[in-house]
């Protein structure tokens, strides 16, 4: 693609992140379960507030992926991002489509969500592959223990929702992955420490704005 065709493309992105109406490529997990079966209004709320977290969670990771994948110096690694990229506009698109079921909404926060994660990849692209590769990676772990307590937490009865977290983490697992066999390093613990700060206020925040 040209330059201006890529531009249009990763300005669409990361207008869809923001503003809403992401496409998936693959099909929606938990399709196959009733929408509401089993769940009161007080267990749509708390799946809604939880599934709103994890789509604020992959608004970050687009612009994460967007901005990174923008300062990386191995193609192979902007190809790695660009795949990663996508996956994760799957998960985007696939939590959407759950809060509308929900008659929820997703954060009114997005755009700021955006805007913090763009610079914070951008400064961990800018510090070396390597260091943007392991942050990739530390990341993906965070996010990783992030869905398995989702896992743990939403309603037994809401399997669609929880259809979308397991594919969701195995996805990240795999990126995670990804990003160490290219060459990602251990974060030192106070930077890992810092990030588990800032998504907790982000998690804090999100499952109610």
């Amino acid at each position: 693609m040209s330059p201006i065709d890529r531009f249009i493309l990763e300005f669409d992105t990361a207008l869809r992140s923001v503003v809403g109406g992401a496409n998936a490529q693959r099909p929606t997990p938990g399709s196959e379960f009733a929408n509401h079966s089993g769940l009161d209004a007080a267990e749509r709320k708390y799946a809604a507030g939880l599934m709103r977290v994890n789509h604020v969670g992959e608004v970050c990771a687009q612009a994460l992926y967007q901005s990174q994948k923008l300062v990386a110096r191995n193609p192979e690694i902007q190809e790695m991002l660009d795949h990663s990229g996508q996956e994760e506009m799957d998960h985007l698109a696939w939590c959407e489509i759950r809060l509308q079921e929900l008659g929820s909404h997703t954060s009114y926060l997005n755009p700021l969500w955006y805007a913090g994660s763009f610079a914070i990849g951008l400064a961990a692209g800018l510090a070396g592959d390597k260091w943007s590769l392991g942050f990739v990676a530390e990341t993906e772990k965070q996010v990783e223990n992030h869905l398995e307590s989702h896992l743990e937490k939403l309603p037994k009865e809401d399997q669609r929702s929880r259809a979308i977290v397991h594919q969701m983490r195995i996805d990240e697992i795999a990126h995670g992955q990804a990003a160490k066999n290219l060459g990602g390093m251990n974060l030192p613990e106070p930077v890992q420490k810092m990030m588990q700060a800032i998504s907790k206020v982000m998690t804090t925040t999100a499952y109610n704005i």
